[in-house]
């Protein structure tokens, strides 16, 4: 959890015997034999984290392998983790220490694109421990008494679950009595399929945390391209003084996915990829892109910002829903050289479902700065290939001196990769170098690669930073209930229209880049996506 600043407990640590529902004393094993590796740095670098116990329910699920442990393993490869850290998986099915840890060391081995160090290895395994609770259950809670020591350790429970399981993890805390002001709990989303239930489950998470101990997560808000918009917008003059309506044709945000259902069609067909993609990580984005500067770097500050633009977007419903959105739904197609079924063809499909796994809106922010400034949102399913990435359009020059070279002069382009290689690159016009009578321009690119830019540092994923934050109580880069709320208002009249209109999703080939009908979208506006 800190880089610094925490010594290691020297209390023997209690953990719950699994199989006998037995309390047994073990000793610390890793602050012991792993002193913190910053424990020797000046004085003035320190900065005090109390001790984390991160207790992750639904540890043995999809989430807690493909991510949360990756994330936790990398942190550790890092040194970012305290040495006093734990790490508690919570699930429903019987394990002990010893098997949830080949569990872990599996997973790692099967996602980690890294080598696995072995002396990281032994570090990491040594913070982990296992408990059977059925989370459905409230007395079960109760072993958790024995296990952590909330006066003395911070408790970070990260719900790595369905949502409908929030309200009885909530519940069994507060009756277990292992909660007091500092424990914090992190929601993963969906929160809610609509304005109502993202509400009511927002109600039942207040009725044992206080808004301050909430840490609801976006994992695209703790990517590195998406932080650095901060620095792009308000630290660079070349861009601050040139980022509204007056400089700014258009502007594009596409998260294009390569994968399918993948097994999920049962979830995903009752969300669908405006909520499940839309209502949340695209957003995000377009608040990062279009908020005014936040007096200052605070979680206060950049929340409010970010509200003023999802209370500015201007409402789609049925009666401008047909000039502003896109539904698509992919059929069979040929992706990477391989043939992929449709999606009525999936495993589990509902043949009759009109579920949407392409959308794309024409979006309007109703204030000054973006007056008359379009942006142009689109996430799919089964495209080309997985590319996020946002693209700013400056306006053209009004008059061209270089007819030789282009009729009309290309605009220039900020775009901004934040996956799968993160960077920023700018296009401009060049002068071709040459001696002929006629000046020929070129379009060229300033190319800012973070990998190669940034060689001795490490770029790590969105869940690695969000989890530290977590950890460290720092509430910057979360939603608040505001926040969530405001942008389900928006895209439940979207839904609303959609079901008023009746109308099904048109079909895209998989391994295309969606239906017609989006490159309509812009076509009406004289414009094109970037592809």
């Amino acid at each position: 959890m800190a880089l610094n600043g925490c010594k290691p407990n020297p209390q023997p640590t209690k953990l719950c015997d699994n199989n006998s529902h037995k309390i047994s004393v073990l000793p610390r094993r890793y602050a012991a034999s792993h002193p913190n590796p910053c424990a020797n740095m000046p004085l003035k670098d320190k900065k005090s984290y109390k001790p984390c116990d991160l207790i992750i329910y639904g540890a043995l699920g999809d989430l807690s392998r493909r991510k949360l442990f990756i994330s936790l393993y990398r942190l550790e490869n890092a040194n970012l983790l305290e040495a006093d850290t734990r790490i508690l998986g919570v699930d429903r099915h019987d394990n002990d220490n010893a098997v949830f840890t080949a569990f872990v060391l599996k997973n790692l081995q099967e996602f980690l694109n890294d080598k696995i160090e072995n002396s990281v290895w032994q570090r990491f395994s040594a913070r982990l421990s296992y408990l059977k609770i059925d989370l459905t259950q409230q007395d079960q809670y109760l072993q958790l008494k024995a296990v952590l020591t909330p006066h003395t350790r911070v408790a970070v429970n990260y719900f790595a679950v369905s949502p409908v399981l929030f309200k009885n993890i909530c519940h069994g805390l507060q009756h277990a009595g292992v909660l007091n002001q500092e424990s914090r709990m992190v929601m993963e989303k969906p929160i809610g399929h609509d304005l109502q239930s993202c509400k009511e489950i927002n109600d039942a998470v207040a009725k044992v945390f206080s808004e301050a101990q909430v840490f609801r997560i976006d994992h695209y808000l703790g990517k590195e391209t998406v932080l650095n918009l901060l620095a792009l917008r308000f630290a660079n003059s070349i861009f601050t003084t040139n980022w509204d309506h007056n400089t700014i044709d258009h502007i594009q945000v596409t998260v294009a996915e390569e994968v399918g259902i993948e097994g999920r069609f049962e979830y995903f067909d009752k969300t669908g990829q405006l909520r499940d993609m839309l209502q949340n990580h695209l957003l995000q984005i377009l608040t990062f892109i279009a908020m005014e500067p936040p007096v200052n770097l605070e979680a206060k500050s950049i929340r409010n910002e970010k509200i003023k633009v999802l209370e500015a977007l201007r409402p789609i419903t049925a009666s401008n829903a047909d000039e502003k959105t896109v539904r698509g739904q992919y059929s069979a197609g040929f992706l990477k050289g391989s043939a992929v079924p449709g999606y009525l063809e999936e495993d589990g499909a509902d043949v009759d479902s009109s579920t949407e796994s392409f959308v794309a809106l024409r979006v309007d922010i109703d204030n000054w700065r973006w007056a008359g400034v379009p942006f142009y949102l689109r996430t799919g399913k089964r495209m080309t290939h997985k590319r996020t990435e946002i693209v700013i359009y400056f306006k053209q020059l009004p008059h061209n001196i270089f007819g030789d070279s282009f009729r009309e002069l290309p605009q220039n382009k900020l775009t901004i990769h934040l996956q799968p290689n993160e960077g920023v690159d700018v296009q401009i016009l060049n002068k071709v170098p040459g001696i002929d009578e006629h000046i020929k321009l070129q379009k060229t690119k300033l190319d800012l690669s973070f990998s190669e830019t940034f060689k001795k540092s490490s770029i790590f994923g969105g869940y690695e930073k969000l989890v530290l934050e977590a950890m460290r109580g720092n509430p910057t880069l979360f939603l608040s209930r505001e926040e969530i709320e405001q942008a389900w208002i928006w895209v439940d009249s979207i839904q609303d229209a959609w079901q008023h209109t009746n109308e099904t999703p048109k079909q895209y080939q998989a391994g295309s880049w969606g239906p017609v009908a989006s490159v309509a979208l812009l076509a009406r506006d004289n414009r094109a996506w970037e592809e």
